[in-house]
């Protein structure tokens, strides 16, 4: 609480501070206006004075031409008389354009105004969007540091009731039987919590480009044979058939084995995760020039349409706590199969169990 309130009076604060900017640039604004419109008008105002200045002189001249050829006064009346029209037709013009021109100028500081709003709409518009990506991040982190906190005290917990466990163990066939499973136990809360760290670590590193990756030239049919014996016992566990087929073609990449092992662990685990009793996972590859693409199909329930997309983002699962993951998996498998160069997408219907892709470009012959 004591944090909202801190943000909420930074966030009242940077408002004033942007409203104070903005009265500031107004009057600047109306500073400098007004001194191009009076230099404007001193401008026109020595135009018109050299102009008057310029038509007295021409009609000095005229009379001084009229009066030597011995104009007569009638004639010099007459010509009088037209001059006063000009002069009355010339202020009236110069009164309508000085309208036009006191038009357009308000016109102008109109469209000056109205950009300049819709300009600072634009920068508020971007700056509410800004703040809600910030809150949604915050919320997220918040809410994945609580998931990670959460597990991590689980298994420490698992781990120390276990070591207590081994402290009590009598001795004799059934002290070792018991010693055997706790410690088996131990080894699964700290593999669990290795592979949680791990994915932390990698999640840091993505998110600051820094992803290790060393790849070569190698057969992708080897990465599938292995993880189809690494995860054969689960499956057999589960009572769930796991199956490979590696369909003929040149099936030899340039890529990283361990990361794209990484991947086939994280899409099959979850294959087998949500797959019922009975059920069935397949792994594919084949080449599809240019390129070799994997696939992992499971009997699972399947995933909603809307979600095919979102479920390789970051902290997805963070809100469905019933699948017991923190969301990571399928974020960095997405991150390392982009690095490669590849794409990755699922399939799926509700009810029909779901399929994931995944690609890694071929490795170019010469």
């Amino acid at each position: 609480m004591a944090e909202e309130t801190k943000e909420r009076a930074e966030r009242a604060r940077t408002d004033e501070s942007l409203e104070d900017e903005r009265r500031k640039t107004n009057v600047e604004l109306a500073k400098r206006a007004a001194k191009v419109e009076e230099a404007a008008a001193a401008v026109v105002s020595r135009a018109q004075e050299r102009a008057e200045d310029l038509v007295e002189r021409a009609r000095s001249v005229a009379d001084e031409h009229l009066q030597d050829a011995g104009a007569s006064s009638q004639q010099l009346a007459v010509v009088e008389m037209e001059r006063r029209h000009e002069d009355q037709a010339r202020r009236k013009e110069r009164s309508v354009a000085e309208e036009e021109l006191e038009s357009e100028r308000a016109a102008h500081a109109e469209a000056l105004s109205a950009l300049l709003a819709l300009e600072r709409e634009q920068t508020d518009q971007d700056l509410t969007a800004e703040r809600a990506r910030a809150d949604q991040a915050i919320r997220s982190r918040d809410e994945f540091l609580a998931m990670a906190s959460h597990d991590i005290r689980n298994l420490l917990g698992g781990i120390a009731l276990s070591a207590a466990a081994l402290r009590n163990t009598p001795e004799g066939e059934a002290g070792r039987a018991a010693t055997l499973r706790q410690s088996q136990r131990i080894q699964r809360f700290t593999a669990r919590m290795s592979l949680l760290v791990d994915d932390l670590l990698d999640v840091v590193s993505i998110e600051a480009g820094r992803l290790a990756m060393m790849p070569r030239h190698q057969d992708a049919s080897e990465l599938v044979r292995e993880t189809l014996e690494a995860f054969r016992p689960t499956a057999a566990s589960k009572n769930i058939s796991l199956h490979a087929e590696v369909k003929p073609g040149l099936l030899l990449g340039r890529f990283d084995r361990e990361r794209v092992l990484q991947v086939l662990s994280n899409i099959v685990g979850n294959a087998i995760k949500f797959s019922p009793a009975g059920g069935r996972v397949e792994i594919v590859v084949e080449a599809i020039d240019p390129e070799i693409r994997f696939a992992v199909a499971d009997s699972g329930s399947g995933i909603a349409s809307d979600q095919l997309d979102l479920i390789f983002e970051r902290f997805w699962q963070s809100a469905q706590r019933d699948r017991g993951s923190l969301g990571l998996g399928l974020y960095i498998a997405r991150c390392i199969v982009e690095a490669h160069g590849g794409r990755i997408w699922a399939e799926s219907q509700p009810g029909q169990g779901s399929t994931f892709f995944f690609t890694l470009p071929a490795a170019t012959t010469t």
